[in-house]
C-alpha cells in the first residue's frame, strides 16, 4: 500500500510569479534656472517709522546677500512736502562695513578682525575728511585685563593708550590745546569702581573733573548720591519698586534745585505706561508704548511699535500736544 504523499496536489501549489520588471530609467530633467533664481533671491525687509512731531517718515530697506555673509541697507526720509531724500547706503559684513552718503559724496569705512586669539585690530577711515583711526587691542592672560593702543591717521602726536582691568580703566591721551603756541599736553582719564558698604562706589575722572558716585540697591530700593569736584555739584537719584510692574524714580539736583520724577507701569512686555514731570523745563508728560520700548519691531505684536505721548506745559496748558510715533516692519520674500 502506498503511503500518502506529504506534498499537496499539484493544483493547490501556488504558481511562481516572475519578479516585476524594473521601471524604465527616467531621463534627468534639467532644473529650471529661472525658478532656482527666484527661490534663492534675497528676502527684503522694509521698516517704516512716522513721527507726528516732525511729520517725517523714516524708511529702511535691507536684505542679506551671499547666504547671510553680507547685508545691504538703504535708508531715506520722506518729509511732509512728499520730498524724498537721497538714500544712505550701507554694506556690512563680519569684518568690513561701508556707509556711503550720496548727498555729501562721502564714505565711512570700518574694518575689524582678529590677528590672533588675543589680539584684535580695528580701523576707521573718513574718505572726504581724509582722516581715520587705527587701534590694536590685546587681551592679557587674566580675564578682564586688556590694553588698547589707538592713533589717528595721519599720525599726530603720541598714540592713545587705554588699560582696562576688572575695577575700571585708565586712559593716557596727548591732546592739543586750542591755542597754537601752547604745546600738547598729556591727559589722564579714568574710571574706578568697587564694592563699598553694601553698594558700589565709582570715581570718574575726565577733563580735570572728578565725579564721585555711590549706588545702593536691594530688591525694591535704589539710592544713588553723586558729587562733582571741584564744582561741588551734589545730586541724588531715588528709585522705588512697589511691585514687579510698578516703579517710581526721582532725581534732585541741589545746585539748581531742579528735580524730575517718573512713574512706570508695565502691563506686559509689550505694553508700558510712563508719566513724569521735569521742573527745569516745567513740563509734565505721559506716554504709552505698544511693543517693547527698547526692543525691535520684529518682536512686537504684528511687527509694529506704537508710542503715544502727551506733553502738558505747566505755564500754558492750552498748548498741550498729543504726539505719536509708529514703527512697522514688513518681510518681503
Amino acid at each position: 500500500m502506498l503511503e500518502p504523499s506529504s506534498q499537496p496536489p499539484d493544483h493547490l501549489i501556488s504558481p511562481i510569479t516572475p519578479p516585476p520588471s524594473p521601471p524604465p530609467a527616467s531621463t534627468p530633467t534639467k532644473p529650471n534656472q529661472f525658478l532656482s533664481l527666484i527661490s534663492n533671491r534675497p528676502s527684503l525687509r522694509v521698516t517704516s517709522e512716522f513721527d507726528s512731531d516732525s511729520r517725517v517718515f523714516f524708511h529702511k530697506v535691507s536684505c542679506k546677500l551671499f547666504d547671510d555673509l553680507a547685508k545691504l541697507k538703504l535708508s531715506f526720509v520722506n518729509n511732509v512736502k512728499r520730498e524724498i531724500s537721497e538714500p544712505l547706503l550701507a554694506l556690512t559684513t563680519k569684518h568690513l562695513s561701508i556707509h556711503y552718503d550720496p548727498e555729501e559724496q562721502n564714505a565711512l569705512i570700518k574694518s575689524s578682525f582678529d590677528v590672533s586669539p588675543k589680539l584684535h585690530f580695528k580701523a576707521a577711515h573718513d574718505v572726504k575728511a581724509k582722516r581715520g583711526e587705527v587701534a590694536m587691542i590685546s587681551n592679557l592672560a587674566d580675564p578682564g585685563y586688556a590694553v588698547e593702543l589707538s592713533s589717528p591717521v595721519p599720525y599726530v602726536g603720541l598714540p592713545k593708550a587705554t588699560i582696562r582691568f576688572p575695577m575700571g580703566e585708565v586712559t593716557l591721551e596727548e591732546r592739543e590745546e586750542e591755542e597754537e603756541e601752547v604745546p600738547r599736553k598729556l591727559l589722564i582719564n579714568g574710571i574706578l569702581k568697587g564694592p563699598i558698604l553694601n553698594g558700589v562706589g565709582a570715581a570718574h575722572y575726565t577733563d580735570e573733573e572728578l565725579k564721585l558716585r555711590y549706588s545702593y540697591k536691594d530688591g525694591a530700593l535704589s539710592f544713588i548720591p553723586s558729587i562733582s569736584l571741584p564744582s561741588n555739584a551734589v545730586s541724588f537719584a531715588f528709585k522705588r519698586r512697589f511691585s514687579p510692574s510698578d516703579k517710581l524714580s526721582y532725581w534732585y539736583n541741589f545746585d539748581s534745585n531742579g528735580w524730575s520724577a517718573v512713574y512706570k507701569h508695565t502691563y506686559d512686555k509689550d505694553f508700558k505706561f510712563k508719566a513724569g514731570y521735569d521742573s527745569e523745563v516745567r513740563l509734565g508728560w505721559a506716554s504709552l508704548w505698544v511693543g517693547e520700548e527698547n526692543g525691535k519691531a520684529k518682536t512686537s505684536p504684528m511687527k509694529m511699535k506704537v508710542q503715544f505721548m502727551l506733553q502738558v506745559p505747566q505755564d500754558d496748558i492750552k498748548s498741550s500736544a498729543l504726539m505719536f510715533r509708529v514703527k512697522k516692519r514688513w518681510d518681503i520674500l
